[in-house]
């Protein structure tokens, strides 16, 4: 399918209800595909229908087509903090022909403690939590294991926090929008769970996104896709710094695209913790094993390097809303494609890859998306 308008709030801590921010983004899609809402016969819907908010609403599927007065089919995908890319999965295998994907959260609306449990959810409350693994204290034993076993340092995390700071700085929806963030900062910042300092953690926002596919033939199209579901518990995994659910679907998208990692111009990873972004390198193959550091050392994936990546600030700067997350991963590419990305503009777009996961590593979805005839 191709893609044909998107749309996206400005992440922040803006208080506003979930639906203003999922009918802000989905009007911006509409208007950036030249459409009217009468012209959607299926919305796919990434939430949680999460209860911390404050909003008391559950059925928000049915409670857009209130929003938007249409009475076509509405699902929801509740994937965590993968919900978004599971959602685009999911849209591309409806038999529709204009699906608008929406996603969208109001997660900064109570005490971190409320916020805290609520993402907890996403992980194993019967064996891991107890023993005090939180997602923070999971990515930090694989950080530790990538460390050992390739030599990977604290600066090397620093350096991947420090680019995608630089990115959201040049990007006018991220949360960290004009905000210089420092090198010093980012070193000198607490220590969450060793050796993840503050820095290396993404930054939770509220905001929504959207994006319109269409069997029409437009400028841009998805030209590979990918889902695959792990286990939730990463000790029942066969490796702590590699997830196999990266590498199966990533597999599947370049399959269905033709191409390899090497067709790949830039990419939007799912930076949750600095040490992902690096793992992810490694398991999307645009580098062998245990080399996703010299990546960051040499600059390759700053926004002047030879693979961009994260060139809007990933969840780490331009902010993190869950379920919103996906889907501006793929509004980040589109304007990126259509030259319409401001001072952080690459060069090189005619190939990007998006990758959102769910959990540490328990469901991630991999797309693959050309610009058509370049």
């Amino acid at each position: 399918m191709y893609i044909k308008g998107v749309g996206m709030t400005k992440f922040g801590i803006e208080s506003r209800h979930t639906n203003e921010m999922l009918h802000e983004a989905a009007m911006e899609a509409l208007d950036d595909a030249d459409m009217t809402i009468e012209d959607i016969d299926s919305v796919v819907l990434a939430s949680m229908d999460t209860l911390i908010n404050g909003e008391r609403q559950r059925h928000t599927a049915s409670s857009l087509s209130s929003l938007f007065k249409i009475s076509v089919p509405i699902v929801r995908v509740p994937a965590g903090c993968g919900s978004g890319g599971a959602a685009i999965w999911t849209a591309l295998e409806f038999n529709y022909d204009n699906v608008l994907v929406l996603g969208a959260e109001r997660l900064v609306a109570t005490t971190s403690e409320n916020i805290t449990d609520e993402i907890l959810t996403g992980g194993d409350r019967i064996y891991e939590q107890p023993e005090g693994l939180i997602f923070p204290a999971q990515n930090a034993l694989v950080a530790q294991q990538h460390m050992m076993k390739y030599g990977t340092t604290t600066d090397d995390f620093a350096l991947v926090a420090l680019k995608n700071h630089d990115s959201a700085f040049l990007n006018p929806k991220a949360g960290f929008y004009g905000k210089k963030v420092t090198l010093e900062q980012i070193k000198s910042s607490p220590v969450v769970a060793s050796p993840l300092r503050l820095f290396d953690c993404s930054y939770n926002v509220n905001g929504g996104a959207a994006c319109i596919l269409t069997k029409d033939r437009t400028d841009i199209r998805i030209a590979g896709s990918g889902l695959f579901t792990d286990y939730l518990t990463a000790w029942e995994r066969d490796e702590m710094v590699s997830w196999g659910a990266t590498k199966a679907a990533s597999e599947m998208a370049y399959r269905a695209a033709g191409i390899g990692p090497e067709g790949i111009d830039f990419a939007e990873l799912h930076d949750a913790f600095t040490p992902v972004e690096i793992i992810s390198y490694e398991d999307l193959g645009f580098c062998r094993k245990g080399e996703g550091a010299r990546m960051i050392r040499d600059g390759a994936t700053r926004i002047d390097g030879r693979l961009p990546v994260n060139a809007s600030g990933g969840l780490k700067a331009k902010g993190h809303p869950i379920c919103a997350t996906g889907i501006s991963q793929v509004y980040e590419i589109v304007k990126q494609m259509r030259s319409q990305a401001g001072e952080r503009q690459l060069k090189n777009t005619r190939r990007a890859l998006a990758q959102n996961i769910g959990g540490a590593g328990a469901i991630v979805s991999v797309h693959i998306i050309e610009r058509v005839g370049a």
